[in-house]
């Protein structure tokens, strides 16, 4: 059994080929960049009306004929001599000739000619070719997670297409015999499955879309076909249930059968004590145990920060936040416990209802409250370590 700190080494320090792709930018949301974008272009790429109103070349005359217009859009050269002035709306072409916009609040027009209440300091109201970007210039840098702005920024400077990483393909693996499908009534002795939708959303939140969602009976056989497929198709397995050494525990034997390489087994912790982690080539296996809580416990700590990982992510732990304990808590058992937990502002309720198969007092936490092996007693208003969910 190793302590979590050398069991996240493991993970942490996992060697990875990375895996890149092109898509389309309408198909890039969330994606993380394998490589820096320079801008093509310059933005704004001409000289830009920031407002409605109207160009000319400022002197000390308010008095301007009218002669042109221009639109958004309009690519038409205008040209102004002395004394002249156009009509221009907001993202407009300036003409070359004139040197500031003035608003159309500060002008009296009538008919050709306005009039300027208030004339604006030269340059007013254009924006100057390349003021938010210059061409060549690098705007966004690999490593850097393309949400809805950077998406819209990028088409903005003409950009169809990223290189960005490959998301891996996950195959979640449900086992055992006491399993039964929701959407009919439970027979005798059965149980409701809900790991494989749980890790399956656990799985969304991390940009993981390509989930295959394989059940085998508790025997050898099946578990290693099962295993086999699973490899076939996917870059992570995670295998629910059937990881420890029981009569009807196969996985470990099915997982080494299948060339899986054992990288640790058991973490003192709680809870997830039957922690299994291996690889196979570029492949990972996590062997999660088989109570509800305690498998998604094992997926915020460890399955995370390595999807993370693969998916270019710089960050790839979830969020650590300190907080002020509202109550006293006992840990005798000498190992890390990963408590459900409500934090409120910095302060953490430690949730009532911590056995590792129940998911009620998960469904109500937004961290896990994590006290080290070597701490027996966490007072109240102690500082602690809390792990957020709000992913």
């Amino acid at each position: 059994m190793i302590s979590v700190f050398k069991a996240l080494q493991i993970v942490e320090l996992a060697e990875l080929k990375p895996k890149t792709q092109k898509l389309e930018l309408s198909d890039s949301f969330n994606k993380i960049l394998a490589q820096d974008i320079t801008s093509p272009i310059n933005m704004p790429p001409f000289r830009q009306s920031a407002m409605d109103g109207y160009a000319f070349k400022l002197s000390d005359s308010k008095s301007y004929k009218l002669v042109a217009e221009s639109k958004a859009g309009d690519n038409n050269k205008i040209r102004l001599k002395a004394g002249q002035a156009a009509r221009i709306f907001t993202g407009a072409l300036v003409p070359d000739e004139a040197d500031t916009v003035v608003i159309q609040e500060h002008v009296n027009r009538s008919n050709n000619t306005i009039i300027i209440n208030k004339l604006p300091k030269r340059t007013a109201n254009v924006r100057p070719i390349g003021e938010q970007v210059q061409k060549g210039e690098i705007v966004l840098k690999k490593g850097q997670q393309l949400n809805a702005a950077a998406i819209g920024f990028l088409a903005g400077i003409g950009i169809p297409e990223v290189l960005v990483h490959k998301t891996p393909r996950v195959a979640i693996i449900v086992t055992g015999n006491e399993l039964q499908q929701a959407g009919k009534d439970l027979e005798a002795g059965k149980i409701y499955e809900s790991n494989s939708i749980m890790l399956s959303s656990a799985l969304k939140t991390t940009g993981i879309t390509n989930i295959l969602t394989l059940r085998t009976k508790d025997t050898f056989d099946a578990t290693k076909s099962v295993i086999s497929e699973a490899l076939e198709n996917s870059d992570v397995v995670l295998v629910s249930g059937g990881i420890s050494v029981g009569d009807y525990d196969f996985v470990q034997e099915a997982l080494k059968d299948n060339g899986v390489n054992e990288l640790f087994y058991k973490v003192n912790q709680k809870p997830g004590k039957p922690l299994w982690f291996g690889r196979k080539n570029d492949q990972f296996v996590f062997g999660l145990p088989g109570n509800p809580a305690s498998a998604l416990s094992c997926f915020y700590i460890y399955v995370t920060p390595l999807l993370n990982k693969m998916n270019g992510a710089k960050d790839i732990h979830l969020k650590r936040i300190k907080a002020k304990s509202l109550t006293d808590y006992k840990n005798t058992t000498g190992k890390t416990l990963f408590l459900k937990g409500m934090l409120n502002e910095n302060m953490v309720e430690i949730l009532y209802g911590q056995q590792s198969s129940m998911l009620h007092s998960f469904a109500k936490s937004n961290v896990l409250v994590r006290i080290p092996n070597e701490m027996e007693l966490l007072n109240k208003n102690d500082d602690v370590e809390c792990i957020s969910l709000n992913i």
